[in-house]
């Protein structure tokens, strides 16, 4: 999908273990030069990364929070990390600058990783989660004159999605299959996020899938309704997006990988503590106003990777055809001893 909107929905989910190393990236500035720390905590035992600078493909998504607000209190720095960002509007093309040798890491649905694992396009390392679906954050909308009502009308109605075979449109016929509501006639339409409002409105399609901040925008823009929340069953708190590299970079800098991951979870603690300091970088490297800021549901906030937890995700995509064949997740887990 283009990418879920998230982050944290609840600030007690504390994330505290630390197996990341991926550059969450929301912000399309870069951090300064900083010298690296003298200690064996910080340099992670020699006091040298094997590379100082690395560069990490984004986009304006609000689950990347926690990685500008690492930018901005220079926990990277701190670490002796020099992170620089390009932008990418799709988990596709930022995975595709991953593939391309652009970036040493990128952030993206987890779909677009998986699929290119499992057709062998790409060796992925997961080097850090980004977020999970909380309450709310994950929804079919209508407008309030459609037909959808719940998630027994959505059976050969026309459903707005970003792609098939993405995290969306699976998502959507999860939640149909948990409630015994037939999918295979289903029309889906592919519409992006930042279209999917206007759409409902013209009556291209009579239900859509949305995340946040599009749930609250659709909401103010045109009056849509949320009618299914698809972060229930068993996709309740499914892990979402997160950050992955090549074999090859994970393999070969562990210092620096795990310095990113030390930045990014102390990020993560302090953002999902604390939402006040989460939503001035919604506005302002989301693109969205104060209002809705304060209105969105967030998507919660997860730094450390949990191979039971995202097994889950290839489990999912296995049994509604988006991959092939069987994936273990945990062997795509960057190896955090290796520091």
């Amino acid at each position: 999908m283009r990418d879920m909107i998230s982050t944290v929905r609840n600030p007690r989910r504390r994330v505290r273990a630390g197996v990341l190393v991926a550059a969450l990236g929301l912000l399309a500035s870069t951090s300064g030069c900083g010298l690296l720390g003298s200690s064996d905590e910080a340099d992670g035992g020699d006091g040298e990364l094997e590379k100082s600078t690395i560069t990490v493909s984004i986009m304006p998504t609000t689950d990347l929070a926690p990685f500008h607000l690492a930018m901005k209190n220079g926990y990277f720095t701190d670490e002796g990390l020099n992170v620089e960002t390009v932008n990418a509007p799709s988990g596709q093309a930022s995975l595709s600058k991953l593939i391309g040798g652009e970036v040493d890491i990128a952030y993206s649905s987890y779909t677009p990783f998986f699929v290119a694992h499992g057709q062998k396009a790409a060796d992925i390392k997961f080097v850090a989660d980004a977020s999970s679906a909380g309450p709310r954050t994950v929804m079919v909308v209508a407008m309030p004159d459609s037909k959808v009502k719940g998630v027994k009308d959505l059976a050969g109605k026309k459903i707005a999605v970003t792609a098939t075979n993405t995290i969306s449109d699976v998502l959507v016929k999860s939640t149909m299959r948990a409630n015994g509501v037939d999918f295979a006639d289903v029309d889906w339409v592919s519409v992006p996020f930042p279209e999917t409002a206007a759409a409902l409105e013209r009556g291209d399609a009579d239900a859509a899938f949305l995340t946040e901040p599009f749930i609250t925008l659709a909401a103010k823009s045109v009056g849509a309704v949320p009618v299914v929340d698809t972060a229930t069953g068993p996709t309740e708190d499914l892990p979402t997006a997160g950050y992955g590299s090549l074999a090859k970079f994970a393999d070969g800098n562990p210092k620096t990988v795990a310095a990113f991951q030390r930045a990014m979870q102390k990020a993560t603690d302090e953002a999902a503590a604390d939402r006040s300091k989460v939503e001035p970088l919604l506005v302002e490297h989301g693109k969205i106003d104060e209002d809705t800021a304060a209105l969105t549901s967030l998507l919660t906030f997860q730094s450390a990777l949990h191979a039971q937890r995202l097994q889950r995700v290839p489990d999912l995509l296995l049994e509604f055809g988006v991959i092939e064949e069987p994936m273990d997740a945990a062997a795509m887990i960057a190896d955090p001893s290796a520091a």
